[in-house]
């Protein structure tokens, strides 16, 4: 049971005079109310999840820590649904900044008060933010979700944020960037080896024959961790919808 379940951020004349109540906590621990339009983002990024998952015998969800490049530090999650959307952001050039649980909203919707807790928020490189809610698909048409949903849409739109609902995506597009994940912290990668990757890769070459041209005995077991981190963070691209392979052909970005 969620520890917000009795407890309101504000009174409920209170949420009718700011708009939408926000609750989000600091990197102290700290809890602040404030309303949407206030929301300092960069604190919510650099805080701790407003809702943190209890651990207990019998729980359904698979719940954990993720360690992000994106974000410098660990990631929660509450489902393997929510960890597979958090690999698929962290991989994401587009993305520079990953917070889950990030803020408790609380507002009017017709002569309701909701609160909900989204699953993440990103930033992008360009500033825009988007407010991510992960749902398995069998959930997707459940009418209180539905609402819920459109709900946290309409809000996020008044307010300058992006909404999305998510509920899985090509599964070979995620065992790939799973896989690739195991590759993502450059200071277990011997990055001198990424400029002789990159070139023999050019505009187009098979991950074997890469190998093969740049094996040698003081390289040996490192070109192919170079290149697979090359692919996550994008330096290397290649067709993520088919299994990774020595046939799998990839290019630099730039190609």
């Amino acid at each position: 049971m969620s520890q917000f379940s009795n407890v309101s951020v504000m009174s409920s004349a209170a949420v009718a005079a700011v708009g939408v109540a926000v609750r989000y906590r600091r990197a102290d621990g700290a809890f602040v109310d404030t309303s949407l339009d206030r929301l300092p983002c960069d604190e919510v990024f650099a805080g701790r999840p407003v809702r943190e998952f209890r651990a207990y015998r019998g729980r359904k969800h698979y719940s954990g820590w993720y360690f992000s490049t994106t974000a410098g530090g660990h990631v929660v999650y509450e489902s393997r649904l929510e960890l597979a959307r958090i690999l698929l952001a962290d991989q994401d050039r587009d993305v520079v900044a990953i917070a889950a649980q990030p803020f408790l909203l609380e507002g009017a919707d017709g002569g309701r008060v909701r609160r909900h807790v989204p699953d993440l928020l990103v930033e992008h490189a360009d500033g825009r933010l988007t407010v991510i809610d992960v749902k398995a698909p069998w959930l997707m048409q459940d009418a209180k979700v539905v609402a819920q949903f459109a709900w946290a849409e309409a809000v996020c739109g008044e307010y300058g944020f992006g909404f999305e609902a998510w509920s899985g995506c090509d599964p070979v597009v995620l065992e790939n960037v799973r896989f690739l994940a195991g590759y993502r912290r450059a200071e277990l990668i011997d990055l001198r080896l990424a400029a002789l990757v990159l070139d023999r890769a050019g505009s187009g070459a098979r991950i074997g024959e890469i190998e093969f041209a740049l094996d040698a005995p003081d390289r040996r077991g490192l070109v192919r961790p170079a290149l697979l981190h090359l692919l996550w963070r994008g330096g290397l691209r290649a067709d993520l919808s088919r299994p990774l392979g020595a046939d799998t052909v990839v290019a630099g970005a730039g190609s």
